[in-house]
């Protein structure tokens, strides 16, 4: 289900632009890989673990209940995020990415709106994701979004330093 909001300004141009939230489908494979690989490359490192869920989220993700957003401007996919469930009632947000030219036009906090709501009619109980304290853009952005820090358990990242979760209440 495409979801469809606008955007005013950017640093392509002053036009409106129309940003559509997509959910996963094969032909947005490629897109992922390339802006998580995109992401990872910038800030972190490209780990195994990694390498396994971009190559394969059909068996890590899809395939168990979960989902991958993307964000699209004119036919592109500018960035995407991921809803890896974890146990029951608990999902994994992660490879949250933005490409480079889309920055700042709040495309990131539309997609952390969307996995929220994705958990919500999901009936999740809580969102984790794991991060390093040096995107402070990221933290920021997860904490406006009500996630808190927690004791760092269950980390499968190498460079992740901090633990986030966001609780959900009906």
């Amino acid at each position: 289900m495409a979801k469809s909001v606008q955007i005013t300004g950017s640093k392509t141009g002053d036009a409106m632009q129309e940003v559509t939230i997509e959910e996963w489908h094969e032909k947005y494979h490629e897109d992922f890989i390339s802006l998580s690989i995109e992401w990872l490359e910038k800030y972190v490192e490209v780990e195994p673990i990694d390498l396994e869920i971009l190559h394969d989220p059909e068996r890590h993700i899809v395939s168990r209940g979960g989902t991958i957003f993307f964000a699209r401007v004119d036919n592109e996919t500018v960035g995407t995020v991921a809803m890896i469930p974890l146990d029951e009632g608990i999902f994994e947000l992660a490879k949250l990415a933005v490409t480079e030219k889309y920055k700042g036009l709040r495309i990131g906090q539309r997609l952390m709106e969307r996995c929220i709501a994705f958990a919500e009619v999901s009936q999740a109980k809580k969102i984790i994701l794991f991060t390093t304290d040096v995107l402070v853009p990221a933290v920021n952005l997860y904490r406006r979004c009500g996630f808190v820090e927690v004791a760092l358990t269950g980390n499968k990242y190498a460079e992740a330093d901090m633990r986030m979760e966001l609780t959900l209440s009906y």
